[in-house]
């Protein structure tokens, strides 16, 4: 006689475990992904904040100074403008001076986009536009501080993190690195 094999299934204790393993696997996968990408925008801020301290030197070699943008005058994001406009040649070392000069920095190298809509990418040298900002790689701005106190000239450049949250510096010359939203925060020359 003809004698039938039994069916070999999966229970669903095998099934249900199998799947719970597949999850944990996702998730540690999705936990390493995050770091990494985290870790790379975090190099690459710095790497960018490295390349415009060295044209701000350059700035600094040609003019005599850094550009002077008036702190607590101008809202941050217009300082971050006129920053630009400076690095590309187009704003001298004064607050309001015009010029058509050297670029000391090469913004196909950025992210630069429109201060109000940082997802849109512009041409910081077409003479449309209006309010282009050198973005960090969590798309905001860099943040940059000119201060002159007791014959000491310098600036302060940094960028918020992946948090964007920030303190303003006390004295322009340094941020309060104790407060929770500068934990996060990569500066220039550091």
């Amino acid at each position: 006689m003809f004698r039938r094999q039994p069916a070999s299934a999966f229970t669903l204790i095998e099934l249900l475990t199998v799947i719970a393993i597949i999850a944990i696997l996702v998730s540690i996968t999705f936990g390493v992904t995050r770091g990494v990408k985290q870790r790379a925008a975090a190099q690459q801020a710095r790497t960018e904040l490295a390349v415009i301290s060295q044209a701000l030197e350059s700035y600094r070699r040609l003019y005599g100074d850094y550009p002077q943008l008036t702190n607590g005058d101008t809202q941050d994001a217009q300082k971050e403008v006129q920053l630009l406009k400076a690095l590309i040649g187009k704003r001298g070392p004064t607050n309001g001076t015009v010029i058509k000069g050297k670029a000391f920095l090469d913004t196909a190298n950025f992210s630069v986009a429109a201060v109000d809509e940082p997802e849109i990418q512009i041409d910081p040298y077409n003479a449309a536009t209006i309010g282009a900002v050198l973005m960090d790689p969590w798309d905001r701005p860099y943040h940059y501080y000119y201060f002159n106190e007791a014959n000491r000239r310098g600036y302060l450049l940094y960028s918020s993190g992946p948090d964007g949250e920030e303190i303003a510096p006390v004295g322009l010359t340094q941020l309060d690195e104790d407060k929770p939203e500068n934990a996060d925060n990569i500066y220039a020359n550091r």
